[in-house]
């Protein structure tokens, strides 16, 4: 019998697990997605004003400002597998308390935004905190070109787009079961995430580990550029994503059961058209990362002029996939784009300001703009899709998106130069 080569086994047994990681984004933003159908109506039934899940949301957004660095720094010196564990188990008991806490407001028993803030916002946005960091961190350790890189990126933004859909099929189908069917399924994809990373995430070796991760700067030279354009990205998305169960709702004249689940198909249109953008043509495009914004912003620009135009269903969804296709083909370029600008020790610094930054705009974006439409209707996809036209305007004429590093990731990555290769 033959023994296992020396040199070989080793290896086999410390491939990249990024399928497996992808699979947590996956569950994670799942569990997040099938509430989205029903936000807008179980805000109606448990006594909730527009404006109120508005500061809900912006609080879980809030949370992820101000924990994604900590999380993205803490998978580099504590490891992925223990961020993760962490992560989890903290989503799924905070969801389970929400779904109970919505059980109690649609009895009537208990009004108010405090403990929805607390456990929607405070418990759930920390937790949902430390995947995309994690996951970001690790792809752009184990990758060594801009092409894997891009195409793992955009492996992240698949799994949310396919999660989109599923969380749209699952919450709308189950939204006809009654509210709190989808509340409670939450919790328990939660729980068969927190399983699947317990037993089958590896821990890595320790001298994989850095003890003191590099921060990064938001107004580094080499990172900055990028970070603006998906700043604004996803502000111009905050606008729209909260209001769009008021927006099909109200358009169509639905019922609360009705809303969720024709808001579950509106979601999966937006759906579709992220994971068309994100399983099919940037993997096959073979686009850089500048290339990538400047295809996809313009795009989304178009689905946004849509949007505004109150004609019938089929507009509306068409609308939101032109939006998710746009959306689609640009967000790998922001994140894949600096993680080609820093080194080793900055990468889960930078995913951590990534994931921040993208927070960020969720903390006034669903505030305001469910505001917004409490006084005109149209003026939040008015005001998304203007700074879209922005961001499409920035990224094609900012030289930063013109002029990108002609070296090998691995001797980009690890220049000592703070302004990067090839700084405006």
């Amino acid at each position: 019998m033959s023994r296992p080569d020396p040199v070989t086994a080793p290896t086999a047994a410390s491939q990249p697990q990024i399928p497996l990681l992808l699979g947590s984004v996956f569950l994670v933003y799942l569990g997040q997605m099938t509430l989205n159908p029903i936000i807008a109506p179980l805000s109606r039934e448990v006594g909730l004003a527009e404006w109120q899940i508005g500061v809900t949301i912006s609080t879980a957004a809030i949370m992820l400002v101000l924990t994604s660095q900590l999380w993205g720094r803490r998978s580099q010196s504590w490891g992925r597998k223990p961020v993760l564990v962490a992560a989890f188990t903290l989503a799924t008991i905070t969801m389970a308390l929400f779904a109970l806490v919505s059980q109690l407001g649609m009895m009537g028993i208990f009004t108010g935004t405090g403990l929805f803030v607390l456990l929607r916002g405070v418990g759930f946005g920390s937790a949902i905190a430390a995947v995309p960091p994690t996951a970001q961190a690790y792809i752009a350790d184990a990758t060594t070109d801009e092409a894997t890189r891009v195409k793992g990126m955009a492996g992240i933004g698949a799994v949310s787009g396919i999660a989109m859909i599923a969380g749209a099929v699952v919450g709308g189908v189950l939204a006809a079961g009654g509210l709190i069917v989808p509340l409670i399924a939450v919790p328990v994809l939660l729980v068969a995430g927190l399983i699947l990373i317990a037993l089958r995430l590896r821990r890595e070796p320790r001298h994989e580990l850095i003890e003191a991760p590099a921060r990064v700067s938001p107004f580094d030279s080499r990172v900055w550029p990028f970070l603006l354009a998906g700043f604004g990205m996803f502000t111009a998305l905050g606008f729209i994503q909260v209001i769009t169960g008021f927006i099909v709702q109200d358009r169509l004249g639905l019922d609360a059961r009705m809303a969720g689940v024709l808001t579950g198909a509106a979601l999966f249109a937006a759906g579709v058209g992220l994971v068309l953008a994100q399983a099919v043509i940037v993997p096959r495009s073979g686009w850089s990362a500048p290339t990538l914004l400047k295809v996809g912003a313009p795009i989304a620009v178009v689905g946004f002029a849509a949007y505004t135009i109150d004609g019938g269903p089929v507009l509306l969804f068409a609308a939101l996939l032109v939006m998710g296709l746009g959306l689609g083909i640009a967000m790998p370029g922001y994140t894949a784009g600096p993680t080609l600008l820093v080194r080793r020790e900055e990468q889960g610094g930078l995913a951590g300001v990534t994931t921040a930054t993208t927070g960020l705009t969720f903390v006034v974006a669903p505030t305001l703009s469910t505001a917004l439409y409490g006084v005109s209707a149209p003026l939040p996809i008015i005001i998304g899709g203007a700074i879209m036209a922005i961001v499409a305007t920035f990224v094609l004429t900012h030289p930063r998106f013109r002029r990108m590093p002609a070296v090998p990731v691995s001797a980009a990555a690890s220049t000592s130069d703070r302004g990067g290769p090839g700084s405006p």
